[in-house]
């Protein structure tokens, strides 16, 4: 028998193994699913390119399970680099092993090869999405996860007449990859998008563009629920539909309060279920989204394109010669709208979707945000440019560096030594008026490096994540936590008070969230209880910051029982190219800052 036969024979052994246990262990309904990665040529803008995608479209397929279900995604790569996928928002409990992303819990499927990821879903309830962690594939290779009520229960809302999910995606000119491992080789910026999509197509107002512009018909009377995805690899959005007014009823997989309102703010990673009833007179109207840009005010080459899609009532009508474009969409840099937005969610907080505020902190931390460089010192510099310095973000004073021969989540599992420390810092290395205008830019050398924080099984962790104005480079930073929800405490601007500040804490109602915007020039307080033991990534959903490191990671330890610690890993995972002699140079524990 053939190696390629042989590794063919294992997969299929594994797939069966997984299969066969998760029929086992589980009570709700199985569900199985199969992703083909192909590169396919697309016309957009009058410009034909080609890239990497899922089952041949953008977005890629949507996942419908219920609440309590497990699915089993089984990827195949037929692209020409290594990819992951990461199933966003999903708490995975247990299973680290399908989280996804690159380096952190899996090495790469690499080209010609194929994984199959176990989603568990547990609590969460609404809509979720997936998407490739690995760069910036995941700009096209991404898609929504619809996760009904479980069987026998139902909304907290009146049932809608419909449904229709709406995902705002990015679009770039040229071969992306190329353009970003390019940016990554010399140091400099990372590439711009140079339009917005709403369900891969730009809308009727960029060019070449008509004929695709995604409609969503209506009748008129009924209320529909659009499950609303920000895709977008670096931009925070507002989004608008003319003359209707929006009510938001969920976020992240967790019910709200219901907002009622004429536009909103999505960041990166964030999703929202919401309801639109079709009211107004029989015609067409534009479901619009700009970029807010949260940067500095002078900065004006940022993508200013208006993305659309057409809401079209069904009936007898004159079609207008253009449908009405919403006026409620506020401007590119109208902070003050954003503001507003976000301070309205709150949980339902109710008998049926109780809120669990962990109220007895146990670990403290206090996170610094930072638009940073990397001054080039010796021959670990990634620059190959003429330059001294490399663009870089970093969260108290640390850029992250991901290994390359192994991942996180092996090297824990297997105590393989000297692939990361365990001393990131609880709190900035040195302390300043973060939010100051005109720091000095001596105080944004950041360092690279591997460190985690390891927590305790059941730790009550507090963090508030401050931003900073360094290098002018104070804006929203969208922070998302893998294997985690987590309750958004507060917020405020300036620099976070630990005096005064918690006393304004929020500990009734608190949105329960994956991903959460910390304000520009301010600060977002979180709290979560470490029950999901494991090894699970956090940082910035706005990609050109994650990629520059802004960017860190969890490690929650067992507990005292087996139910309460790691799955053992899958028969199979995508092989990391580790030297034979770091698995036998392991470290005992007894330094506690190396694995």
């Amino acid at each position: 028998m053939s190696f390629k036969n042989k590794e063919s024979l294992i997969h299929l052994l594994g797939f069966v193994f997984l299969v066969a246990q998760c029929l086992c262990m589980v009570e709700g309904t199985v569900h199985f699913y199969e992703f083909v990665l192909t590169e396919r040529n697309f016309t957009k803008l009058c410009n034909t390119s080609r890239m990497l995608v899922v089952n041949g479209s953008i977005p890629g397929p949507v996942i419908r399970v219920h609440k309590g279900d497990t699915m089993y995604v089984n990827v195949h790569n037929h692209g020409y680099y290594g990819v992951t996928i990461h199933w966003h928002g999903v708490k995975q409990p247990r299973n680290p092993w399908s989280d996804g992303p690159e380096y952190i819990t899996q090495c790469p499927i690499e080209p010609g090869s194929n994984f199959t990821y176990e989603v568990i879903f547990s609590t969460e309830e609404g809509t979720l999405w997936w998407h490739a962690h690995s760069d910036w594939t995941r700009a096209y290779v991404h898609g929504a996860i619809v996760i009904l009520p479980a069987i026998g229960t139902t909304y907290p809302f009146p049932k809608p007449d419909d449904e229709d999910i709406i995902v705002l995606g990015s679009w770039y000119s040229g071969n992306l990859k190329a353009l970003v491992d390019d940016s990554l080789y010399y140091g400099s910026d990372l590439p711009h998008s140079v339009a917005f999509t709403i369900n891969g197509e730009p809308g009727d107002l960029c060019p070449c563009s008509k004929e695709t512009t995604y409609h969503l018909k209506v009748d008129q009377g009924k209320t529909y629920l659009l499950r609303l995805v920000n895709a977008i690899v670096a931009a925070d959005m507002f989004f608008a539909v003319a003359q209707h007014n929006l009510t938001i009823v969920g976020t992240d997989a967790h019910y709200i309060k219901p907002i009622t309102t004429s536009y909103i703010m999505i960041s990166p990673g964030q999703t929202m279920d919401i309801l639109l009833t079709a009211n107004q007179s029989l015609g067409q109207y534009y479901m619009a989204a700009r970029q807010f840009w949260s940067q500095s005010v002078e900065v004006t080459d940022f993508d200013h394109v208006n993305t659309t899609a057409i809401i079209e009532y069904k009936g007898n009508y004159t079609i207008p010669s253009s449908p009405s474009f919403p006026s409620t969409l506020p401007i590119y840099k109208d902070l003050k709208a954003a503001i507003e937005f976000s301070k309205n969610f709150r949980s339902l907080a109710s008998k049926e979707h109780p809120v669990n505020v962990p109220l007895n902190v146990t670990t403290k931390m206090y996170i610094t945000l930072s638009i940073s460089d990397i001054a080039c010192r010796n021959s670990t510099c990634t620059s190959k440019g003429n330059g001294t310095d490399i663009l870089a973000t970093s969260a108290n004073n640390i850029s992250w560096s991901s290994p390359i021969a192994t991942n996180i989540l092996l090297a824990y599992y297997r105590n393989i030594s000297g692939v990361y420390t365990t001393d990131f810092p609880d709190e900035p290395l040195y302390y300043f008026n973060f939010t100051a205008d005109d720091l000095p830019d001596d105080i944004a050398i950041t360092d690279l490096g591997t460190k985690v924080k390891v927590l305790n099984y059941n730790d009550v962790v507090e963090v508030v994540f401050q931003g900073t104005s360094l290098w002018n480079g104070a804006g929203t930073h969208p922070m998302h936590l893998h294997g985690y929800s987590f309750y958004v405490v507060g917020t405020g601007f300036g620099n976070y008070n630990n005096e005064t500040d918690p006393k304004s804490f929020n500990l009734v109602d608190p949105v329960e969230v994956n991903t959460f915007g910390v304000p520009k020039n301010g600060w977002l307080a979180i709290r979560f209880v470490a029950n999901n033991p494991g090894v699970w990534f956090w940082h910035c959903h706005i990609d050109r910051h994650m990629t520059w490191g802004m960017s860190a990671v969890f490690i929650i330890k067992n507990g005292d029982t087996a139910e309460t610690s790691i799955r053992e890993p899958p028969p199979y995972l995508p092989p990391c190219k580790v030297p034979l002699q770091s698995w036998l140079q392991n470290n005992d524990g007894s330094n506690e800052k190396e694995n």
